[in-house]
């Protein structure tokens, strides 16, 4: 009997000090879940708080942010941990550098795709101005040709080319006259008004002496004006031609001035068109650059512009 009230006893005991260090270990789990509850449960909270009610709003606003990044970072570079621009090789004023010097460039830097439009203009205009240049070199060098074989072939020297003025006098001078009338024995200017030197020294007579039919003395300073007024203007000994009996190399020396001239305007115009090409395109990728950095791009990343107003409407009483 005594043996078995020890034994109940010691069993009792034991079972408290079991129960009481269960109860122990218990509260210590209890304090700690609850201090660490707030940090571990408060971000399940919310995001299940904004999945159940936002989360379009969420998907919306995370594409829109993704944009702004990528335009934010494809002018100032990408930011760092800390919100601070990291550094980039490159300012976002080089986009209207390159713009004014490649058309097209600019807009490719800031991934625009409508730097391609750009870039096709300037690689048309750059094919038809030089074909336009070709065109006209090949039709100076017809012409002048002509006149040396056809106008010029009956005189002497060397037949060197003139300036532009000397081609063009032989379109509208059936011939040019002699330079000096008396060759040898001293200087006579040409005296056949038909003729292009007879009628530039029919123009030095009207324009120095008192009267072109009375020639004044060789020695007075009005005929020595006239007479440097015809040397100025008079076509010399290597430039003398005459298109008498060839009236229809005449006419095609003219059509072929005329081809040459037309291409040489629209060189000049395609020229023109590439100056506004870069001009356009440095324009452009210059107010890109401004809305970007300072503002103004939508959500999208397009620009808008726009104009806004207010009506003033009378309010009832």
């Amino acid at each position: 009997m005594r043996t078995c009230l020890a034994l109940f006893r010691r069993r009792v005991s034991g079972g408290w000090r079991s129960h009481r260090t269960r109860w122990m270990h218990a509260a210590a789990a209890g304090w700690l879940a609850l201090g660490a509850a707030p940090l571990v449960e408060a971000q399940p909270l919310q995001t299940a708080r904004l999945g159940t009610r936002g989360t379009p709003d969420l998907r919306a606003s995370a594409t829109s942010a993704q944009k702004v990044a990528d335009d934010h970072d494809a002018i100032t570079g990408p930011l760092t941990t800390a919100g601070i621009p990291a550094p980039t090789r490159w300012s976002p004023w080089v986009a209207p550098l390159l713009s004014a010097v490649v058309p097209g460039a600019g807009q490719g830097l800031l991934r625009q795709q409508r730097g391609v439009v750009y870039a096709v203009a300037e690689g048309y205009l750059v094919v038809q101005a030089l074909q336009s240049h070709r065109d006209a070199s090949r039709q100076r060098d017809a012409y002048r040709e002509i006149a040396r074989s056809v106008a010029r072939a009956s005189f002497g020297g060397g037949r060197p080319d003139g300036e532009w003025s000397y081609y063009e006098r032989l379109q509208f001078a059936l011939e040019s006259g002699a330079y000096n009338a008396t060759p040898g024995s001293g200087f006579t200017p040409e005296s056949d008004p038909t003729t292009f030197n007879g009628s530039m020294w029919q123009l030095a007579r009207e324009t120095f002496w008192r009267n072109p039919d009375v020639a004044p003395d060789p020695t007075s300073p009005e005929y020595q004006r006239a007479i440097e007024f015809y040397q100025r203007r008079a076509a010399g000994d290597d430039f003398l031609w005459s298109w008498r009996d060839a009236q229809i190399e005449q006419d095609l020396y003219r059509q072929t001035i005329d081809r040459a001239n037309d291409a040489s305007r629209r060189t000049r115009q395609m020229v023109g068109l590439l100056l506004a090409n870069h001009a356009l395109s440095l324009v452009d990728s210059y107010v890109s650059v401004r809305l970007r950095v300072f503002g103004g791009l939508s959500e999208n990343g397009d620009q808008r512009v726009g104009l806004s107003g207010a009506l003033p409407l009378p309010l009832p009483r």
